[in-house]
């Protein structure tokens, strides 16, 4: 089935606050999560690609684009909290296939710790939480008062953010460092940015305290998972993935090469495949472990082996 999508954006009351949105497709239910400083934008094109099969949520997190802040301090437990809320406001009440990209897929993990029954995937796009290393601009951000003068809107430092989250430069088009710039203007983008990387960062880098408690609880979870990243990410290094691998051995990889820290643009129909391949094995996974359960014919007993399926970590190059 092929879905007429809509590329206005439109806006949804979560907890009396305006947010965001863009909703498109009917299917199952996908929310797209994006980075820190960033909006929905970043996922345009997946969200057209995926509303083909799919039910698609773009969300401006709050304090992003068209989304005003949360009553209370952006951290990462806040939003969270917030990915819950909206879905209550949108009505989606079916486990949901989440997507995150850099900020968003830790925003995506730590949802699916604290509700793991709303969640049908985990899709994690180059995400914060496998390592300290981060980007020297963002370390900076955690320091008073060079966080708040390194935001004042400037089309120079927009420029090099935008050329930094690509490999090929072709990418770091004069309308997305236009858009980059209006966003940074809104009068709430700074605080909340600020917040946001105080709450997870020092100037060392990420903190390890949130990272080691998230992954902690994650790598519990029964909840099918990919790991992408971009072999030449200058936000959050690839050499994460190894860690990730280590953490969530369970998990299915993947390693684009000569792309940075946005594969869901860079490598658009290669990542829209790699995706919707793997939520299709996680299907049929749960359809041949529903098949194995006690009492259906040729049933096996449940245990810690009770999804081989999701057991194998793919690399591809």
């Amino acid at each position: 089935m092929t879905a007429t999508t809509d590329p206005r954006p439109r806006h949804v009351t979560v907890n009396g606050r305006r947010v965001r949105h863009r909703v498109d497709g009917d299917g199952p239910p996908v929310v797209l999560l994006h980075g820190i400083g960033r909006t929905l934008r970043d996922f345009t094109e997946q969200h057209e690609l995926l509303a083909r099969g799919f039910r698609v949520h773009s969300v401006d997190l709050p304090g992003y684009g068209g989304s005003l802040p949360m009553a209370e301090p952006c951290t990462l437990p806040a939003l969270g909290r917030f990915v819950g809320d909206y879905l209550d406001a949108v009505g989606v009440d079916e486990p949901a296939h989440l997507v995150g990209n850099s900020l968003g897929g830790a925003v995506a993990m730590r949802f699916a710790v604290t509700e793991p029954a709303r969640v049908a995937s985990l899709v994690l796009i180059n995400s914060a939480g496998f390592g300290q290393e981060v980007a020297a601009a963002l370390r900076v951000l955690a320091l008073r008062p060079f966080g708040r003068l390194l935001l004042r809107p400037n089309r120079s430092f927009a420029r090099r953010v935008e050329r930094a989250l690509f490999h090929d430069p072709s990418f770091a088009t004069e309308e997305r460092i236009a858009y980059a710039l209006e966003v940074a203007r809104q009068p709430y983008t700074a605080r909340v940015m600020l917040e946001t990387c105080r709450d997870l960062g020092t100037f060392r880098g990420v903190r390890p305290q949130w990272r080691e408690e998230l992954l902690t609880e994650v790598s519990r979870l029964d909840v099918p998972t990919l790991i992408v990243w971009g072999d030449r990410d200058l936000i959050l290094p690839a050499g994460h993935l190894d860690a990730a691998r280590a953490r969530l051995p369970r998990a299915r990889t993947h390693l684009f090469a000569d792309c940075g820290h946005m594969p869901q643009i860079e490598r658009a129909e290669e990542f829209h495949r790699l995706l919707v391949d793997f939520w299709a094995a996680a299907e049929a996974a749960d359809l041949a472990d529903e098949a194995a359960q006690p009492g259906v014919s040729g049933a096996v007993p449940a245990g810690p082996d009770r999804h081989p399926q999701r057991q194998a970590v793919t690399e591809a190059g």
